[in-house]
């Protein structure tokens, strides 16, 4: 068959380009790209384009930026266009029963995890934070719940044990694109099987928070190392000295225990940041201070000092 779909795109963070990208590259044909509105961001508050919204402008396809989507003239105007097909990806809209009923084929989903593990909002931070050594992408039909439709297609990825969230994000946004055009393929040649999820094996990625990076001493020393991983780029993890907020951005374990309170730092190399953990010591290798910028541990202790017995929280 050489049919060509009609797709309504809707997305709006880096990881959707991707995709959008490889619908693009294919036969079909985006007759819509739905993002987030403009938003305010940096310390001047410039309103900025959402990067679906600057990839759909250099492509030249139509788009709109709905502020909400409850009110029935946004699913009036997307079922005039009659689209074959659906593809979200990042949108941050929840689409109505009405909407997803909408497309000839249905509405599609890219997730980052291997539904039904990870469903919600930050699956590829958590997957990381909890330590898991694999993760993936699942393309699935989209229903009325979160990340609960039927399977089309899944892949599977190794977690470096460098990966943080911002470079795991970019590998998973590739296997998505990929992924997706697989499946319009597969739609193409009436080779669609949806599966079930499993809703018993179900777990969940809650939304992080800046005020989530904050570090828990009491933690063993390698669940620290991974939630750095995890939250890095964002929330970020700190933690304070006195009144003195530090960002920790990379940190390994060191095999040896420690007889001081979790949080504490202990004797060490000068040039070495060793501090006491709830199992285990973590030895910090990148940190910034409250108002510099990150540098190496040994950069940093050259004009902050914090000696054995002082306290982090």
């Amino acid at each position: 068959m050489n049919e060509i779909f009609k797709i309504v795109f809707m997305g709006t963070p880096d990881f959707a380009v991707p995709a959008l990208k490889a619908i693009h590259k294919s036969v079909h044909e985006v007759i819509l790209v739905v993002t987030q509105p403009d938003r305010p961001k940096g310390r001047g508050r410039k309103l900025l384009h959402p990067p679906v919204k600057k990839a759909a402008m250099d492509m030249g396809y139509d788009i709109i930026q709905p502020e909400s989507l409850k009110t029935g003239a946004f699913a009036d105007m997307i079922s005039k266009l009659q689209p074959d097909i659906i593809v979200v990806v990042a949108f941050g809209h929840i689409l109505s029963e009405r909407v997803l009923a909408l497309p000839r084929l249905g509405a599609v989903n890219i997730h980052a995890s291997l539904l039904p593990k990870y469903r919600g909002s930050a699956p590829i931070q958590w997957a990381i934070i909890n330590g898991e050594k694999e993760t993936g992408v699942t393309i699935m039909f989209m229903d009325k719940g979160l990340d609960t439709g039927d399977i089309l297609l899944s892949g599977k990825i190794e977690i470096a044990p460098d990966d943080t969230s911002a470079s795991l994000h970019d590998r998973l946004a590739v296997l998505g694109a990929d992924l997706l055009t697989k499946t319009l393929d597969r739609f193409k040649a009436g080779d669609i099987h949806p599966i079930p999820q499993d809703h018993n094996q179900a777990t969940y990625s809650p939304i992080l928070k800046k005020k989530d990076g904050l570090m828990d001493w009491e933690k063993p020393a390698q669940a620290l190392e991974t939630f750095i991983r995890g939250v890095t780029p964002w929330p970020g993890a700190f933690t304070f000295h006195e009144d003195k907020r530090l960002k920790i951005f990379k940190a390994c374990c060191v095999s040896t225990e420690a007889e001081e309170p979790p949080g504490t730092v202990i004797k060490s190399f000068p040039d070495e940041l060793r501090v006491a953990t709830g199992k285990g010591v973590l030895c910090v290798l990148e940190i910034q201070g409250a108002s510099g910028k990150r540098l190496l541990i040994r950069d940093f202790l050259c004009g902050y000092k914090m000696p054995p017995g002082t306290v982090l929280h």
